[in-house]
Order: structure tokens, then C-alpha cells, then sequence
């Protein structure tokens, strides 16, 4: 019973993270949307908005570098959740421009499209406003970059989420 007031003081530090945790994410939560974040409601499902962002990004010269799906990765595990997506996209003369201005704003790179499945089996397409993301920097370099990307982003983002 020696541990006891270790193990009592271990869960008393659980109990105050997760309160603590709770009480960050309740916040961040009511201060959403951030500045610059885009939320167009589609009307595609799904499947059909992540095809049409692949074509939209090719077709608007930019790199789709990577997909990331916790539902899909959820399907192949047997456990059925609701469809979400992030694709990271870039280019890489954005690349060396950006780190040009600001070697710390590489952090912010790839930038971010989002897909969520709504409960009306619809999907909504996501994105933070590149002159939102690289604002913080204050690089006047920088700022003239990311209003470049502002367009080419809108574009991906009119084009994947038109009606057919």
C-alpha cells in the first residue's frame, strides 16, 4: 500500500489534464471558424468532392503531396466513422519563394484542403486562406506569394465543389 499516494496523485493529475484538455478545446472550439477559413457546403457526396479536388488540383498546376483519412483508415480496420479527408498541396516554386521570405513559415507548408462528410450524406469542403495562414509572419514577400495561392486555392476550391 505503499503507493497509494503516488497512485492517488498520479489519477489527480489525470483528472486535471483531461479538465484542463476539456476546458482548450471547449475554447478553440467557440472560436471557430479562424480567420480565413472557407467552408463551402457542396453538393456532392463524399467520394465524388475527394475525386473532383484531385482533378481541381491538377488542373490548377498545383501538387496534390498527400491524402490523409481517418475513415478511411477506419474502414480498413472494420470501425465505420464519418468520411474526412485532409490533402496537403503545394508546389515547389511556392516552395523556395516562401522559404525565401521566411524559413520559418516552411512550418505552414503543404497547405491544407478539408472534406467532411454531413449527416445528409453531402460533403464539405475546407481550406484556411493563404494570406490567413502566412499573415502571422509579416513578410511583405510572403504576403504577395500567398495572395497568389488566395486565387489559385479559390479556383481548386469553385472548380471541385461546382454542381456537375
Amino acid at each position: 500500500m505503499r503507493n497509494r499516494p503516488i497512485a492517488s496523485a498520479i489519477f489527480a493529475l489525470a483528472l486535471f489534464v483531461g479538465f484542463a484538455g476539456s476546458s482548450a478545446v471547449d475554447a478553440a472550439a467557440s472560436d471557430y471558424p479562424y480567420e480565413g477559413v472557407i467552408e463551402i457546403d457542396t453538393p456532392h457526396d463524399f467520394d465524388t468532392l475527394w475525386e473532383r479536388l484531385e482533378a481541381a488540383v491538377s488542373d490548377h498546376e498545383m501538387l496534390l503531396l498527400y491524402q490523409a483519412s481517418a475513415s478511411r483508415g477506419a474502414a480498413g480496420r472494420g470501425i465505420e466513422i464519418t468520411g474526412n479527408a485532409v490533402f496537403g498541396v503545394y508546389r515547389n516554386d511556392f516552395a523556395v519563394r516562401m522559404l525565401a521570405a521566411s524559413v520559418p513559415a516552411g512550418i505552414e507548408a503543404p497547405l491544407l484542403f478539408y472534406l467532411t462528410e454531413q449527416a445528409d450524406g453531402t460533403a464539405r469542403l475546407t481550406y484556411r486562406q493563404p494570406t490567413a495562414v502566412f499573415a502571422p509572419y509579416g513578410s511583405a514577400d510572403l504576403d504577395t506569394m500567398a495572395a497568389e495561392l488566395d486565387s489559385i486555392f479559390a479556383g481548386i476550391a469553385a472548380d471541385a465543389a461546382a454542381p456537375d
